[in-house]
């Protein structure tokens, strides 16, 4: 079929099969590197409780047939391994029915731990991540011409991200509306990078020309991606710089990335030209044409939350995570709130308890420590805690198992944190206050060195011992 594929499309392909095999890889080792203590055997919110109590069907996975620690690595460095492999281009030295199976393991790998992956697994980047892989086993390689249907298809991915984006927040918080919305969110956002402090103090009148032109990118471009070459590719050109600009103002895991890759499909064509690559296979053809017509029939739900007034934000309609709804920030807070957790070696605490804070990797914590950049990586037990600072609701399930395996000084655990204040012998209590958070001035920098400062609003968790902490729970 002639209108099936358009071989003017294969440095989109590449770029995005690349770019997303990558992704996998991250995301396979911060499942490798943080499974243990978040969802393992001894985790917060262990693997198995979850299986047996929630049906295979509402959540497919392999570790509802079998789970152990050993099992779900083995698992994540298969995972590991064929990403990399694909990502140097193992994909495109294979028979397209092998490129399509590595495609979909890497998919089913994946799909089987964001299933049982429960609060810590609850990120828009994960759907979308899952969403993207889907579509990326119905593109074939370097054998055949890009499939149109699913270049196409991809489009409508990056079109859902960012106009969803863009309306959700012009319907939530009125500050997206005046534009002021930066005058806060660089400072509040979950996890500050390295430039958020110099972001955050930009002059006002730019922080307004940059929530301008975020509207721009996500209400406007979106919309020309349904138009002819070179309008759609320069439209997706312009996406990829304006998620520039976000990885360089902030710590969003792959969520900027996976966009990057989805823009670079639509954008690429504007500097590829080559000659006619070979036909497809009729059988290919069937597949391409199968999965397009389900993904359309599922897109019935994601299209009418875009339309509705009550839009949800990264929300999966069906447990496989085929096509789904995403947005970020509809509110902005204004004031950032951190949980400062803290252990001590009394046994009896009082006015003159010495205590010590434990460090995390990512989130801020001691005043005098630039944030640092760890996107596309992602931190899930420092995104938490941003959340937890929010409302306790959101720390219900875990944060008594963490301060629990503190009081163990259980390995796992404290891998997640910057190091162990309490190396030799575990701490006899530990507590836990929030604390308002606010980027210094320039003039205190200059005269602290603080990046921030800080002042105690209450208590989060008073202190708690080993044993009784275990007859609370």
């Amino acid at each position: 079929m002639e209108w099936f594929a358009e071989s003017n499309y294969w440095l989109g392909r590449l770029v995005f099969q690349r770019m997303l095999a990558a992704l996998y890889l991250i995301a396979f080792i911060a499942a490798l590197r943080q499974f243990r203590a978040l969802i393992g055997e001894r985790g917060m919110l262990p693997i198995p409780e979850f299986v047996a109590r929630v049906a295979f069907r509402s959540s497919p996975s392999v570790f509802h047939w079998h789970y152990s620690d050993r099992f779900f690595a083995a698992w994540s460095w298969g995972g590991a391994l064929l990403a990399a492999a694909v990502a140097a281009g193992a994909a495109d030295a294979v028979p397209l029915w092998a490129s399509m199976v590595m495609w979909a393991v890497l998919w089913v790998l994946y799909l089987s731990i964001v299933n049982v992956g429960q609060t810590w697994y609850s990120f828009g980047w994960e759907s979308l991540l899952l969403e993207s892989g889907w579509l990326a086993v119905f593109l074939g390689n370097a054998e055949t011409a890009p499939p149109v249907l699913v270049m196409w298809l991809l489009r409508w991915v990056l079109f859902r991200v960012e106009f969803g984006a863009g309306l959700i927040k012009m319907r939530g918080d009125s500050c997206w509306r005046d534009l002021t919305c930066l005058y806060y969110h660089h400072e509040t956002q979950p996890m500050p990078g390295p430039l958020s402090w110099f972001f955050h103090h930009l002059p006002k009148p730019l922080h307004k020309a940059e929530v301008a032109a975020n509207h721009f990118a996500q209400l406007a471009l979106p919309v020309l991606l349904f138009t002819p070459q070179p309008v759609a590719g320069w439209a997706a050109a312009g996406m990829v710089v304006t998620q520039l600009w976000l990885v360089l103002s902030g710590n969003f895991a792959w969520l900027n990335w996976l966009t990057i890759a989805l823009a670079m499909s639509a954008a690429a064509p504007l500097w590829s030209d080559r000659s006619p690559l070979p036909s497809s296979p009729v059988w290919f053809e069937v597949l391409v044409i199968t999965a397009t017509v389900l993904v359309v029939v599922l897109s019935y739900w994601p299209a009418r939350n875009l339309l509705t007034r009550q839009q949800m934000m990264n929300t999966s309609y069906e447990s496989l995570h085929l096509v789904n709804s995403y947005g970020a920030f509809g509110t902005i807070t204004r004031i950032r709130r951190e949980i400062v957790v803290e252990g001590t070696a009394d046994a009896v605490t009082g006015p003159d308890t010495t205590w010590i804070a434990y460090e995390f990797h990512g989130k801020p914590g001691a005043v005098g420590r630039l944030p640092r950049q760890f996107a596309p990586y992602h931190l899930r037990l420092d995104w938490l805690m941003w959340f937890a600072a929010l409302s306790p609701a959101y720390a219900r399930s875990w944060f008594l198992p963490f301060v629990e395996r503190l009081l163990e000084n259980d390995r796992d655990t404290l891998r997640l944190l910057r190091g162990n204040p309490f190396p030799e012998v575990p701490p006899a209590r530990v507590r836990a206050r929030i604390f308002r958070y606010r980027f210094t001035t320039w003039r205190e920098l200059r005269e602290t060195g603080a990046w921030w400062h800080r002042s105690e609003v209450r208590e989060f968790l008073p202190p708690v011992g080993l044993s009784p902490l275990r007859e609370r729970r």
